[in-house]
């Protein structure tokens, strides 16, 4: 008969003491931005879990930002590795990230290599010696990786199925029995997930993914099992970046923040004659949709309405995805809009997101930390056309459904958004957005080219306004060294505005003259 490893501690388990009430099980931050929110709080304390999937996605990385964020001197944390990446290769390229403390090596933070044990010994040598530095150091956290490494070791067959499962339930009950919170890491397929008694044990499994798309890696989480508490379901992305491993939860931004109190105050979108026709401007906390052909001056709308927030002191933000900041400031500059001073006063921050992999939720953590900086209620996104661009393939076919959880999110937060999105203008038909999304939005403005008299000019028209009424004027604007004017009313002898080629009916008033438009 085998031997079994501390036989003592094993009695641990068995004799738990009777308790009265509920058991409080404390939540563990993890030290992963976004993660504790999708685990509802944090990692149970003493759970016994499992990070899987394949190389590359970040499993080392997640476990060691939970060693370094948890382990003390009083409870270490141990870090055991199994014929996989040294310890000394793996601390080269960890303490890259700005989570790693050198000061936690060697004290709070052990690595032990356990790759003479595996190689020339069985299952139970390997179980006693991870017995025998855990009931020497009494750590918080231990994590063995890679554990697949270990289970590789047994041969095939009914009597090998058994082993394995009994050597993965004493240790869960070992580790368990020490109040040690436990991670194993292994490299895994999902048609594993069926018969591996491993999976079975854990109290939490992680799953870590990552796939091409065309010229995109995109990395996505999903908690596949947690006992004791609820998880945000489905699949998170996630990113690698300087501070480690960042989790987008899919309900980002909806769920745990109080929404911001909206009151009856109107903004100025820094155009007199489009706030009368607004009905005193844009409803605080609405979501404006500014809609239009190339060239419409649908980005200079967008500036304006934040240069009248910066002139009345309040901060705004704009986020751009096809113009540079330089150029994009430059332009401004030119309509008589200094957002280069308010950008040097920390007034205005302005985010450049143009990476061909992004996701609809690292977009909006990005505002969203914007926002917090700055307090800003103001909010620009120039263009829809150009985020969608910048998403990863796999996150354009679900545009739709990310926006509009994006767009409740910051409307939630008390947040005025001004979007642009650019229509073609085909003359026969009046289009708001190739989207579909004219639902998602409060209020929308839509800018075309009209034919009159031989000249290409500009209408724009309220379509919808769900703060309240708005005037149905049609009206004609130009683009000046000032920016967008909305001409005064001229005769009414046109009709069919709307379609691009309106129809004269009888002589009318006669058309003022078009003022001086900018060159």
């Amino acid at each position: 008969m085998k031997k079994t490893p501390k036989a003592g501690a094993l009695k641990r388990v068995v004799n738990v003491p009777a308790r009265a009430g509920k058991v409080t099980i404390r939540k563990l931050p993890t030290g992963v931005r976004g993660l504790d929110e999708i685990l509802g709080g944090g990692l149970p304390e003493f759970s016994f879990n499992i990070i899987a999937g394949s190389p590359g996605c970040g499993k080392t990385t997640l476990a060691h930002q939970f060693v370094f964020t948890n382990a003390t001197s009083e409870r270490p944390a141990l870090y055991f590795t199994v014929l996989g990446e040294p310890a000394i290769k793996m601390l080269r390229y960890q303490q890259q990230y700005s989570f790693f403390d050198e000061a936690k090596l060697n004290d709070s933070v052990r690595f032990i290599n356990l790759s003479e044990t595996v190689m020339g010994k069985d299952l139970d040598a390997v179980l006693t010696e991870i017995a025998s530095q855990v009931e020497t150091a009494n750590p918080g956290v231990v994590v063995v990786d890679s554990f697949r490494t270990v289970l590789r070791k047994m041969p095939s067959g009914g009597m090998a199925e058994m082993e394995l499962q009994s050597f993965v339930q004493r240790l869960a009950m070992l580790l368990t029995s020490y109040q040690a919170t436990t991670f194993l890491i292994g490299e895994y397929t999902e048609g594993e997930l069926r018969d591996n008694p491993v999976f079975t044990v854990a109290d939490g499994l992680f799953w870590l993914s990552q796939a091409v798309e065309r010229n995109s890696v995109v990395r996505k989480l999903q908690i596949m099992k947690l006992r004791g508490q609820a998880s945000v379901p489905g699949l998170h992305t996630i990113r690698i970046g300087n501070a480690g491993l960042q989790a987008f939860s899919r309900t980002l931004g909806l769920v745990g923040e109080v929404e911001h109190a909206h009151g009856n105050r109107r903004l100025s979108s820094g155009i007199p004659e489009l706030d009368t026709l607004l009905g005193g401007g844009i409803p605080e906390g609405d979501s404006l949709l500014v809609a239009g052909p190339s060239g419409t001056g649908k980005s200079v709308l967008a500036t304006q309405f934040i240069a009248a927030g910066l002139r009345k002191r309040e901060p705004g933000i704009i986020v751009i995805f096809e113009e540079r900041p330089v150029k994009y400031t430059a332009r401004a500059a030119s309509l008589g809009m200094d957002l280069q001073k308010e950008l040097d006063a920390g007034m205005l921050e302005l985010l450049y997101l143009r990476p061909l992999d992004l996701s609809v939720d690292e977009t909006m953590q990005e505002i969203l930390d914007a926002v917090k900086r700055t307090g800003a209620r103001r909010l620009v996104i120039d263009s829809l056309v150009g985020f969608e661009m910048a998403l990863a393939p796999g996150f354009r076919m679900d545009f739709r459904e990310s926006l509009y959880r994006m767009i409740a999110a910051l409307t939630g937060a008390g947040v005025t958004i001004v979007s642009t999105v650019e229509v073609e203008d085909t003359f026969e038909s009046f289009h708001f957005s190739r989207y579909a999304i004219s639902f998602l939005t409060d209020d929308i403005i839509r800018l075309r080219y009209v034919e009159i008299d031989g000249q290409l000019r500009k209408i724009l028209v309220v379509i919808k306004m769900r703060g309240g009424n708005h005037s149905k004027d049609i009206r004609e604007y130009v683009i000046t060294e000032k920016g967008l004017e909305v001409i005064s009313p001229r005769g009414t002898d046109f009709t069919r505005m709307t379609t691009g080629l309106p129809e004269q009916v009888g002589t009318g008033k006669e058309i003022a003259p078009e003022p001086k438009a900018l060159k």
